[in-house]
């Protein structure tokens, strides 16, 4: 079964073609500029490679961009449109009402448009994908995948908020967590790569890149994410605030003459690790040069950022009354092994110990931690992709098995 992943932005597309029994990624590629001035890269497991400037005005150009490459005689890899079995599609919030993967239906559709406040930035950017598929490959098997969906068995102790229930009741306020397709595939991942059963594990999820969240995981499933109601919420992340106590905002406000859009853009887009290096970076690996260089502010802000994971790792710990497995993924806790080894250092009481020269490893999966230390800390490279293709290929067979029982 030949599975197309979709990832759509707002100004972007990222695509991999995955056959669902080898898991062999066949074709990846991403559209970028979408709407501006348009760039596409392709890449296929036959060593055949593509970058160039090519104009889309809008996603369904872009999708159109992709299959005419995926079908071409002397670049693609597949003959027709036909022999895509199954399109998935990440989808980034599904509220409470999707708590696994669906077919994208037309009440899916209008269920997620209905939580497009939710993520006003990510979900309209999702259903402008998923609308450009249906347009080019209306016959064509789509599945939706959400980041949310694996965060859904958070008790209400973990996902209420501190606020009138009646707000919960009326509009769902409540802690939604994300980067759930990550979390799945990585604490998975862990269990397998050091052969324990998933259902009698306990293991933190760091996913930490520009947008950054921990898991706890618990017999296999969630029971807490340190995002929250939006993505906002939780660690210090590249130009996001991550937990900030609102009475400030208020007080800044006043101070600045600020309304809630000037706030929301502060919070959301100039603050975290470029904020407080006072705009010189959101990217860690510069802020790590800079901090070589005695640059105090690009110091103090990876210093900052390393002490909230570990205090959510710590809170983590007792949620669920220990830990098995603590693992880093995602661009920052993939390959900055300083960050890993300092966020680590307030980890000693749980019996943790470093191996140097391990926690330099650029394996796919990697044990860090020493022989002896009590809790295994691990490097896991993520892979969202694939389990969006394992979910897609999972559902596909659901519907198979129906219509063979009928």
């Amino acid at each position: 079964m030949k599975i197309l992943v979709i990832n759509s932005g707002s100004s972007s597309l990222k695509f991999q073609v995955i056959d669902s029994e080898s898991e062999q990624v066949l074709a990846k590629g991403l559209c970028e500029r979408i709407g501006i001035d348009g760039r596409f890269t392709y890449k296929t497991n036959k060593g055949i490679s593509i970058k160039e400037d090519i104009g889309m005005e809008n996603h369904t150009q872009a999708v159109h961009t992709l299959l005419d490459t995926l079908v071409d005689e002397e670049k693609g890899i597949i003959k027709d449109f036909s022999q895509i079995d199954v399109i998935g599609h990440r989808l980034v919030h599904g509220g409470e009402k999707f708590t696994g993967s669906v077919v994208i239906t037309d009440e899916v559709i209008q269920a997620m448009t209905e939580c497009n406040d939710l993520a006003p930035l990510h979900n309209p950017a999702n259903l402008i994908g998923v609308d450009a598929c249906r347009k080019l490959m209306p016959d064509t098997l789509m599945v939706g995948v959400f980041d949310t969906a694996f965060n859904q068995t958070m008790e209400p102790k973990a996902f209420l908020y501190g606020l009138p229930y009646q707000y919960y009741e009326k509009y769902k306020i409540r802690r939604y967590g994300f980067h759930g397709i990550s979390h799945k595939y990585v604490s998975q991942r862990a269990a397998e790569f050091m052969k324990q059963d998933p259902r009698h594990v306990k293991t933190i999820v760091c996913h930490l890149g520009n947008g950054a969240s921990i898991c706890a995981v618990k017999f296999g499933k969630v029971i807490d994410n340190s995002m929250g109601f939006t993505p906002l919420e939780g660690l210090v992340m590249g130009t996001r605030c991550g937990d900030v106590d609102p009475g400030a905002l208020e007080f800044l406000a006043k101070k600045e003459n600020l309304d809630f859009p000037q706030i929301m853009k502060i919070l959301n887009q100039e603050s975290g690790v470029l904020g407080i290096s006072k705009n010189l970076s959101s990217d860690f690996r510069e802020l790590k040069d800079a901090e070589i260089k005695y640059n105090d502010k690009a110091s103090l802000a990876r210093e900052i950022f390393a002490y909230k994971v570990a205090k959510y790792v710590g809170s983590y710990a007792a949620a669920m009354n220990g830990v098995d497995n603590i693992v880093f993924t995602a661009g920052v806790g993939e390959n900055d092994s300083d960050i890993r080894e300092e966020i680590c250092s307030y980890l000693e009481f749980l019996g943790i110990a470093i191996d140097e020269i391990e926690n330099r490893s650029q394996a796919e999966a990697a044990r860090i931690s020493t022989r002896g230390s009590k809790v295994n800390v691990l490097v896991i490279r993520t892979n969202e992709e694939l389990e969006i293709a394992r979910e897609a290929a999972a559902v596909a067979g659901e519907i198979k098995a129906v219509k063979a029982k009928s």
